[in-house]
């Protein structure tokens, strides 16, 4: 009996990391193994090679070396950027209110929701479109002196939106609020540039462009001043106690060189796919619509649907059965029975909502992948029907 073929369509969950990243990292884990904070020999390696990925990473994004502080992931780079950045506009001027959009990733939006709960802070929503873009005018309006901070995604995980980023960084900046973006998702797609995008704080997460789990990047703009919300030691400039993980941030860096120097190549290459493939699907699937905004202008390797009269997770089991992986949405919502917030945020009616269907292509994803995908897709589509 033959194994079945296992295709992964997944890639905005995570990524494999590169074969060259890995041999990268391996010498951290073997010879330059000391911790970096050691005057001695081994210690100065790991330190040399810290140093080395930050200066690498500040010319690929456009910021100071000395801006990055490398973090465990996305997740902890986004509390960092909010929290840190509350704590501090709170003491200097009084600011309380945290100014988000309600398609943020949870990272964001359970830290901000945290800060109102338990730390005194108000939150207030910045209205997106139906597309799921921020809507300028109603930022304008929002915002004053008794915002503490702004945080929009850059690249939306689950609908693959793109925001207007450096006007919203303009708008901030007119008013003088500090602004962080997550680009945890946008990173392995779009050429950010730290300083031309108008930015105080961007995030960044290893694993999303073909790195590795657990090491993140927080930029922070060196005039922007943060507390630290992790005591301990000194590292990181005093703003993320902990003994450094040399070979993950070694990978990390490593994958973003990758990523930068090959971006325009892939792109093209999953832009071809995703049109077949939305091409093909609605054609030959009733009753199914784009989430998110149009093709030309979404994250290039990004699909999201909703069908109609079917249950998202129903969906996602009957690919797996037949060796397709996908999600329903964001990764952290995945298994839940309840309607995603981002697309009921962009208008979606609630019973559209619950049958939603995230794919996202990636290196590895060949055309007959898409193909024998399509047919799974119109069979499980039809099994979730009833017919």
């Amino acid at each position: 009996m033959n194994e079945l073929k296992q295709t992964y369509l997944d890639y905005a969950a995570s990524t494999p990391v590169d074969e060259v990243v890995i041999d990268a990292m391996m010498p951290y884990f073997r010879e330059d193994f000391g911790n970096s904070s050691s005057i001695h020999y081994f210690g100065q390696r790991a330190d040399a090679a810290i140093e080395k990925s930050r200066m690498n990473l500040a010319d690929l994004v456009g910021c100071e070396a000395d801006e990055i502080i490398f973090t465990s992931g996305g997740t902890e780079s986004d509390n960092l950027a909010l929290r840190a950045t509350a704590y501090a506009e709170k003491k200097k001027r009084n600011a309380k209110v945290v100014l988000i959009s309600p398609v943020e990733h949870h990272a964001v939006a359970k830290t901000a929701e945290d800060l109102e709960k338990n730390f005194g802070f108000t939150v207030k929503i910045i209205p997106v479109d139906t597309k799921g873009k921020v809507d300028l005018p109603k930022l304008v309006k929002l915002i004053n002196q008794d915002v503490a901070i702004v945080s929009v995604i850059y690249g939306n995980n689950e609908i693959g939106t793109i925001n207007p980023v450096r006007e919203i960084g303009a708008i901030c900046h007119e008013y003088g609020i500090p602004f962080h973006s997550d680009a945890v998702q946008a990173g392995g797609y779009l050429p950010i540039h730290f300083q031309m995008d108008n930015l105080d704080m961007l995030s960044l997460g290893g694993h999303k462009f073909y790195g590795p789990k657990g090491v993140g990047a927080l930029i922070v703009k060196k005039s922007h001043k943060i507390r630290a919300i992790q005591t301990g030691g000194a590292h990181e400039f005093g703003l993320r106690a902990g003994t450094q993980n040399t070979p993950y941030i070694v990978g990390m860096v490593k994958a973003y060189e990758i990523t930068r120097s090959k971006m325009d190549f892939f792109n093209k290459k999953y832009k071809m796919q995703i049109e077949w493939l939305f091409d093909s699907l609605t054609k030959t699937i009733k009753g199914c619509r784009l989430t998110g905004d149009e093709l030309s202008n979404r994250l290039p390797n990004h699909l999201s649907m909703v069908f109609d009269d079917v249950d998202g997770n129903q969906l996602i089991t009957v690919l797996s059965q037949k060796g397709f992986a996908c999600s329903s949405g964001s990764a952290c919502k995945t298994g839940s029975p309840k309607a995603s917030g981002v697309l009921l945020a962009i208008g979606i009616p609630e019973r559209l909502a619950l049958g939603s269907l995230r794919i996202t292509v990636g290196r590895q994803t060949t055309d007959e992948d898409l193909e024998a995908f399509l047919i799974a897709l119109q069979d499980s589509v039809m099994i979730c029907r009833g017919k």
